[in-house]
């Protein structure tokens, strides 16, 4: 029987709980999803929205990756904690440090799936999470980026230069009613990277409540090209049901009621 599947909807996979550490001497959380029967074809390493504004790994698209595409497309999705953040999961040591210590983060992640021998890793960041990818994230065991709502706040022109010179696919998802970066000005800063392609995505907002199906489409586009696009929208077979009662105030990230920082005094912003 065929089931609809819902934001609540855990499809079959093997799910652990792991552990990062950084050069730094910390301990991240965190958490690997795969495949239930089978080897994943592309890797998802998943960098989340700004911790002080509600960012997480269990922000809503991620975690709709991580309980989807291991059934769906084939695909490991790694999530975890930045530095200081908390979810169910639980608490990553250290403290947010405005994009700084956190490319620590970003390559014990790599550094992770590279020494467990995940295959083809794709960076995917949302907001926060694509000044991450930008700054850190052009590293040789990278195969590509998909960004999601990219404010280019902690980022700059280097960054973009470092990806155009390494060549690597960039696609940037950004909303049509976006908070900090729109499409046409997208296009005009990412045009300094010329293989970065550009998706509009009319309607949609920052947090994309309402698009996590869109989001995920566009995502196994570029990762694994091979799946079925657009995903299936039910499953005909056994799935759990998650609790997302926990984050019934923070499902996304909350930017609404409160300034979002940019780099420290002394940092560059684009």
């Amino acid at each position: 029987m065929s089931t609809p599947i819902r934001a609540s909807s855990i499809l079959p996979g093997r799910r652990e709980e792991i552990e990062l550490h950084t050069a730094d001497g910390l301990r991240l959380v965190g958490e690997l999803a795969r495949p239930a029967h089978r080897a994943p074809v592309a890797t998802l390493v998943c960098l989340h929205p700004l911790p002080t504004h509600g960012g997480m790994m269990d922000s809503h698209v991620f975690r709709k990756a991580a309980w989807r595409l291991p059934a769906l497309a084939d695909l490991a999705v790694l999530r975890f904690n930045t530095r200081g953040t908390s979810s169910m999961r639980g608490t990553s040591e250290g403290a947010f440090d405005n994009a700084v210590s956190e490319r620590y983060d970003v390559a014990a992640a790599i550094e992770y799936a590279e020494f467990h021998e995940l295959p083809e890793i794709w960076l995917l960041g949302w907001s926060f999470g694509t000044d991450l990818t930008l700054r850190y994230g052009c590293d040789p065991a990278v195969a590509g980026a998909v960004l999601l709502s990219p404010p280019l706040r902690f980022s700059g022109p280097e960054d973009l230069a470092n990806w155009a010179s390494a060549g690597k696919p960039i696609t940037a998802l950004v909303p049509e009613f976006d908070d900090y970066l729109r499409p046409e000005e997208a296009r005009e800063r990412f045009a300094a990277v010329p293989q970065a392609e550009v998706v509009g995505v009319p309607g949609a907002k920052h947090l994309w409540v309402g698009d996590a199906e869109t989001v995920l489409d566009e995502i196994v586009r570029r990762v694994n090209p091979s799946a079925h696009v657009p995903l299936p929208t039910s499953w005909d077979g056994p799935l759990e049901t998650g609790d997302v009662s926990a984050y019934a105030d923070r499902t996304v990230a909350a930017f609404a009621d409160r300034p979002v920082p940019g780099p420290a005094a002394g940092q560059r912003e684009s």
